[in-house]
């Protein structure tokens, strides 16, 4: 998945989630923990236009499209269930299915499909392509055109570190603007950096020296206790 698919920018709070990470461990998870094992069917995780389908050999308890509803998870193979959660490689019974459909719309669009039967099936919607299972899609029906989203994508990253660098240089020390655009190897502000500025503000990152006076020829931005803490989190 990792390899094939893109995996679009997405913040939860001030922190960078991987929704193609989170959906697919799940995914592969399921294929393994809950597989009827004494059935010859091979297990197929395929990758189309538009989509990510599943096929996994099943004792069914039910027929049809499951509903997260009314769902009741069934642990059909307990002790490799056990297993996977000791390894933090599954978590508790059911919400597997509560986090792929949490994710799967924002992901491509739709939510995931689950249908039970002898074979148990699992499809998912990616964003490469566009509803239509061609690549590109109809850009006036599916939304912006794959070029675009990579665009936007890109995009989205850039911002996301050049926040990150200007967290850290105002670590040091306050700064005013032009002084963060110099310590980033800047002449002057950048189209990022004047659009993170703000935000970093208002997600309470950063603050002013000066916050009586916003427009003081003198002012400069400070790290918060809250910047200082995101700053010594791993990189997404």
């Amino acid at each position: 998945m990792q390899k094939h698919l893109p995996d679009p920018f997405h913040l939860e709070g001030i922190e960078r989630v991987s929704i193609r990470d989170a959906i697919f461990r799940e995914v592969a998870s399921n294929i393994l923990i809950h597989r009827e094992y004494t059935n010859a069917f091979p297990a197929k995780l395929i990758i189309e236009y538009g989509q990510v389908r599943t096929e996994n050999s099943n004792k069914p308890h039910g027929f049809g499209v499951l509903d997260p509803a009314s769902f009741t998870p069934y642990p059909k193979n307990p002790v490799i269930g056990a297993f996977f959660r000791e390894i933090h490689r599954a978590d508790e019974l059911g919400s597997g299915m509560r986090r792929m459909m949490k994710y799967g719309k924002v992901y491509g669009g739709a939510d995931p499909q689950m249908i039970e039967g002898d074979v148990f099936r699992i499809v998912i919607k990616v964003p490469e392509f566009g509803a239509s299972g061609v690549p590109g899609g109809d850009s006036k029906r599916d939304g912006e055109p794959m070029e675009a989203q990579v665009e936007a994508q890109a995009e989205a990253q850039v911002e996301a570190q050049a926040e990150r660098d200007i967290l850290r240089v105002c670590a040091k020390s306050p700064l005013s603007s032009a002084e963060i655009a110099l310590a980033l190897g800047h002449k002057q502000l950048s189209g990022n950096l004047r659009k993170a500025l703000p935000r970093l503000r208002e997600l309470g990152l950063l603050a002013y020296t000066i916050p009586d006076k916003p427009t003081s020829s003198r002012q400069k931005y400070r790290l918060t206790d809250k910047g200082c803490a995101w700053l010594k989190r791993p990189q997404q």
